[in-house]
């Protein structure tokens, strides 16, 4: 008889995220909103919007729902977004 073990560890893994800077203003910029379907993230990301426009100069926003929550944005969402928007926010609700 034998007996056979397995690790489930595995080895950590790091890596680098090289983010994009920060604007230093949000005046003019064209917001982009990711709704992740969560329950109102669609209403916290349009109140979101409306402070960056009103209160910081923001010039416009786009929302676009994705699948699910845990799903990444798809190809044409991502497309738009770079055509339309300078910045974007992700929002999740609960």
């Amino acid at each position: 008889m034998s007996i056979q073990i397995y690790d489930p560890t595995t080895e950590v893994k790091s890596r680098t995220i090289n983010f994009v800077p920060r604007p230093k203003s949000l005046k003019g910029l064209r917001i982009g909103l990711v709704d992740n379907t969560k329950h109102n993230s669609d209403q916290l990301l349009m109140r979101i919007a409306a402070i960056l426009e009103k209160e910081h100069g923001a010039k416009s926003h786009v929302i676009r729902r994705k699948k699910s929550a845990g799903s990444a944005p798809g190809p044409e969402m991502v497309a738009e977004y770079k055509a339309n928007c300078d910045i974007i926010v992700a929002g999740v609700g609960d």
